[in-house]
């Protein structure tokens, strides 16, 4: 259940990265809303990130064979 959860923070965190750049984009935040907007964008950046990361170690465990890494394609279907 975890590993859903860890998702959905994922694609929120993505969401309010997206409405972040948007509101920045825009020009009507004043400075200091800039400011604290930027700020929260930046935690959530390095949310995702940490997500990110977390899911590259999962996926090399899960390919790795005898100690060596085995890289295999992505196919889609």
């Amino acid at each position: 259940m975890a590993e859903k959860k860890t998702a959905v923070n994922f694609e929120k965190a993505i969401k309010d990265l997206e409405k972040i750049v948007e509101d920045l984009e825009s020009g009507e935040l004043s400075l200091e809303q800039s400011l604290k907007t930027f700020e929260k964008g930046i935690k959530l950046t390095r949310q995702c990130q940490g997500e990110l990361e977390k899911a590259e170690l999962k996926v090399k465990k899960l390919v790795e064979e005898n100690g060596e890494l085995k890289t295999k394609p992505l196919t889609n279907g």
